[in-house]
């Protein structure tokens, strides 16, 4: 048996896997592209221009928003989440 395998096949079940980021990533991220989206939809000069992104019963919540202006505002929004995520983790 190669010696890698072996090794893992010894390893413990209930061994703490390390996730490698802070516990509270998803909310930053999340949460900051509900706020971008939100604030987007309301700052776009032109913010009904093309196709509007389906958002279903809250559309008018972010200003029926075009599908270009979402992809931008979630895109903007992810970039603010990780800078979030990495002013909030643990210095070591």
């Amino acid at each position: 048996m190669n010696q890698s395998l072996w090794l893992f096949a010894q390893a413990p079940s209930n061994a703490p896997v390390p996730l490698g980021f802070p516990p509270g990533t998803p909310f930053f991220i999340i949460g900051s592209c509900l706020v971008i989206l939100f604030l987007a939809s309301r700052n776009i000069e032109r913010p009904h221009d093309g196709p509007k992104m389906p958002l279903g019963p809250l559309a008018p919540l972010f200003n029926n928003i075009s599908v270009a202006g979402f992809i931008g505002s979630m895109s903007f929004g992810h970039i603010v989440g990780v800078l979030l995520t990495l002013l909030a983790a643990p210095k070591t």
